[in-house]
C-alpha cells in the first residue's frame, strides 16, 4: 500500500497488530500527554499512551480538541480490555509538507476529507500471528504475535490479542491473517485468511539444520 498508514506485507509469515482509530485523544494530565484515553464519536473511551514520537508532532501540528485518525498498536490488558499504543496519525491535509499543495487541499474541502479517509474504513485493523485458543461457540479467539527484538541484549517477548468472532478450531498453531473492526472496546473479526500451519514449519526449519549438520 503506497502512502498508507498500515504498510504492506514484506513475508507471509510477517506478525503484526496495527489498526486506525478516529478519535479525540484526551490526557489525563495537561502537563504530561504520554497517558490518557481516545474518544470516539460515540463517546467510548479507550485507555492509551502515546508513543515518544507522537508527542513532538502533536506539540507542533496537531490539536487536541478535534478527533484525527490514529494509527495504533493494540494491546489487551488482563487478556479483555482493549489498550491502544499511538503511534501515529493519518491527516496528510495537515501533515503535508508541500506548502502550494496545502493551499490546494484547505480550497476543496471535499478533497481533503477524502485524502484523510482510507478505503478500509475507521477502525480497521490488520492482526497476523498464530492462532492459539478458538472457541467458535463463544466466539473467541486469541492470536499470539511476536516482536522482532529492538536490539540483541534486550528479547522481544510475544503478546496475545483477543478478539470476537469464529475460526474453525483445527486451525490451531496455524498463522492467520485476520482484517478486524474495533467496536466499542472489542475487535471483531470481519475476515481472515490461513496462512500456514506453524509446528510444520518448526520442523521443516528443524529437518534442514540437520541436512546442513551432516554437510
Amino acid at each position: 500500500m503506497h502512502n498508507h498508514p498500515i504498510p504492506s506485507v514484506t513475508d507471509p509469515l510477517q506478525y503484526r497488530a496495527i489498526g486506525i482509530v478516529r478519535g479525540i485523544y484526551k490526557p489525563q494530565d495537561d502537563d504530561n500527554l504520554n497517558r490518557g484515553v481516545l474518544i470516539d464519536s460515540k463517546g467510548n473511551e479507550i485507555d492509551s499512551v502515546l508513543l515518544g514520537r507522537v508527542i513532538t508532532l502533536i506539540r507542533k501540528h496537531v490539536s487536541l480538541e478535534k478527533p484525527h485518525l490514529w494509527v495504533v498498536y493494540p494491546r489487551c490488558r488482563n487478556n479483555q480490555n482493549l489498550h491502544l499504543q499511538i503511534t501515529g496519525i493519518w491527516e496528510p491535509s495537515t501533515l503535508k509538507k508541500d506548502p502550494v499543495q496545502k493551499e490546494e487541499f484547505n480550497e476543496v474541502s471535499s478533497l481533503k476529507v477524502d485524502l484523510d479517509s482510507l478505503l478500509e474504513g475507521d477502525d480497521y485493523f490488520s492482526i497476523r500471528g498464530e492462532l492459539i485458543f478458538s472457541k467458535p461457540e463463544e466466539k473467541e479467539i486469541v492470536i499470539k504475535i511476536r516482536q522482532k527484538p529492538r536490539n540483541q541484549q534486550k528479547k522481544a517477548l510475544p503478546f496475545k490479542i483477543n478478539l470476537n468472532g469464529e475460526i474453525p478450531i483445527n486451525y490451531l498453531k496455524h498463522f492467520v491473517s485476520v482484517d478486524a473492526r474495533r467496536v466499542g472496546s472489542q475487535l471483531l473479526v470481519e475476515d481472515f485468511k490461513i496462512i500456514a500451519p506453524i509446528s510444520q514449519k518448526k520442523i521443516n526449519n528443524k529437518s534442514t539444520k540437520k541436512i546442513k549438520n551432516k554437510h
